[in-house]
């Protein structure tokens, strides 16, 4: 693929992950020959880079995210070279790929563990965090990620007698990234997946990672960013233009330390972004976004935002607003069973929002918004949860290909599959499939495909300036984005009833993008002092959108 070290100011991100994606085999899992097989699907969605979930050989008890071997893949998924098909068809048709770089810790099962348990004077036992007695950790912040499944951030070895810390669950030890000799095991890692051609790393907690691991003396960290800075300087060395995508949930004001100035990550997961965005369409107001626009920090000229309305984890309010959190909660998780951890929710996008047109209006907000957009796998086509299943799995149910048996995922028997697939009702794979979708033209699939394209024909989107406008309506959020290829004005209704605004703008707009229904006409002869600037009518439907280009 030609070298653009920029490639990911305008990429259109998709997530898959790999089990759940398609089966080639037949045994019921998700695998690399099946996503070969699927790849013509994100050709034609207009997908520009694909980040795969955790393939690796794991026990697979964290969706693949406890490792037991950086350097392969599962049985289960194929083999290295099915993954190097992957990566080459992929390039064919000009998709890159970024896979999961999971380093803030390992399995119990990985050798690594398994020699540091068994040998105090193993070089090995300095990879992980050990203890003979648990300090005491009164710090909230820094408690076990997942409360209500584990109690501790400590726990004990019988074969090693000493704790071991882990900020994950108990079989995830974490890795003692102050260790040099572990920062070069992560340096051979990332040089093994790039010479099979992978466009860079989503980096797997990095605030964890860089962490005072266990708040002892000897993981305590001089530089802690300077981890993130030596394998920003390897990638760029080794990889041409591969990137770092960080997974960086942290206070507003230290986000930007992640993009460094410019040395560090490359994209940064928007999860403050996406908490308020979800704020605003529960609250159906503007201010939400309004006010995370201005929390959000300057970022170098090299840095961007990925920003997204679901993700593989629960849908984190933590950063919320009580008042905010509490709005989101009573709209979207009323029952017990959405929520999750306390602090997020653990539904897909389409039964949330439940009705066709609020959903568009999301991903057209989403799409217009600074920064680059990140899809789930089953986004383009509306996928439902499945809350019987456990914990994050409702979420990552297999995808839906057809009306036929498994919706197409695998001719494997139904007990036979990774997880079940979702059945009956409206989001069942009868109702809810790529193939319907993708013969009906009215269909949400085809409607991403529009709002793909319109987001790669506005390039400003990626890199301009963001300017927030005021409009007489609380429910209306406005914005002008303008760069070096042009602006682009996006006006979005986020309440049911229709309204009208008036905003000016410099020439006459054309329309690129919007829901029928939605049109832009001058409102009077006014200006606003200038010679140009007149104030033009924009008239949404309900949940209505329209995105203009001024000429």
């Amino acid at each position: 693929m030609a070298t653009d070290e920029r490639w990911y100011d305008d990429a259109v991100f998709y997530a898959v992950d790999v089990e759940a994606f398609a089966d080639g085999n037949g045994d019921g899992v998700g695998d690399f020959p099946g996503l070969i097989d699927r790849l013509d699907h994100l050709d034609a969605l207009g997908v520009d880079c694909v980040w795969l979930l955790p393939f690796y050989p794991s026990p697979n008890r964290d969706n693949g995210y406890d490792v037991a071997d950086y350097y392969g893949v599962d049985d289960r998924h194929g083999t290295l070279g099915d993954f190097v098909a992957f990566v080459r068809a992929a390039d064919r048709r000009g998709i890159r790929v970024l896979v999961d770089l999971v380093v803030n810790h390992t399995s119990d099962q990985h050798p690594w563990f398994r020699r540091a348990r068994e040998d105090p004077d193993s070089p090995y036992r300095d990879y992980y965090v050990w203890v003979d007695d648990p300090p005491e950790w009164p710090d909230p912040d820094r408690g076990p990620v997942f409360p209500g499944e584990e109690d501790t951030v400590w726990s004990y070895d019988e074969a090693a007698e000493a704790f071991y810390y882990h900020r994950f669950y108990h079989f995830q030890p974490d890795l003692n990234v102050a260790n040099p000799d572990v920062r070069t095991e992560i340096r051979n890692v990332m040089d093994f997946w790039l010479r099979l051609g992978v466009d860079g790393f989503r980096v797997d907690a990095a605030t964890l990672m860089i962490d005072n691991k266990g708040g002892l003396e000897s993981t305590r960290l001089d530089d802690p960013h300077g981890v993130i800075r030596d394998l920003r300087r390897f990638v760029a060395r080794r990889g041409d233009d591969a990137v770092l995508l960080a997974e960086a949930d942290d206070e507003p004001d230290r986000l930007a330390d992640y993009f460094g100035d410019g040395d560090e990550c490359n994209v940064l997961l928007n999860f403050l972004l996406d908490a308020y965005l979800v704020a605003a369409l529960a609250e159906r107001r503007a201010d939400p976004l309004r006010r995370v626009l201005d929390l959000l920090p300057a970022i170098p000229e090299e840095g961007q935002w990925a920003n997204f309305l679901r993700n593989y984890d629960e849908l984190n309010l933590g950063r919320l607003p009580t008042a905010d959190r509490e709005a989101v909660f009573e709209a979207f998780a009323p029952d017990e069973a959405m929520g999750i951890y306390g602090r997020g929710i653990r539904r897909r996008l389409a039964p949330m929002l439940g009705d066709r047109d609020r959903i568009e209006l999301a991903y057209s907000l989403l799409f217009s918004l600074p920064g680059a957009p990140l899809l789930v796998y089953g986004d383009e086509i509306g996928m439902g949860e499945d809350l019987s299943l456990p914990g994050r799995d409702a979420v990552r149910t297999p995808m839906q290909w057809a009306d036929e048996p498994n919706g197409g995922f695998s001719p494997a028997d139904a007990d036979d599959l990774v997880r079940p697939v979702i059945a009956g009702g409206g989001y069942g794979y009868e109702a809810v499939n790529v193939a319907d979708q993708r013969d009906d033209p009215d269909s949400l699939l085809r409607w991403f495909g529009r709002l793909i394209r319109t987001r790669h024909a506005c390039p400003a989107i990626g890199t301009g300036a963001c300017e927030v406008l005021d409009v007489d309506d609380p429910a209306v959020f406005a914005h002008r984005i303008a760069g070096d290829d042009g602006a682009v004005v996006a006006v979005h209704n986020l309440d049911d009833s229709p309204t009208a605004v008036s905003i000016a703008l410099d020439g006459d707009p054309t329309v690129a993008f919007g829901r029928d229904g939605a049109s832009v006409r001058p409102a009077d002869d006014a200006t606003d002092g200038s010679e140009r600037a007149r104030a033009w009518r924009f008239d949404l439907d309900g949940y209505g959108y329209c995105w203009v280009r001024p000429d």
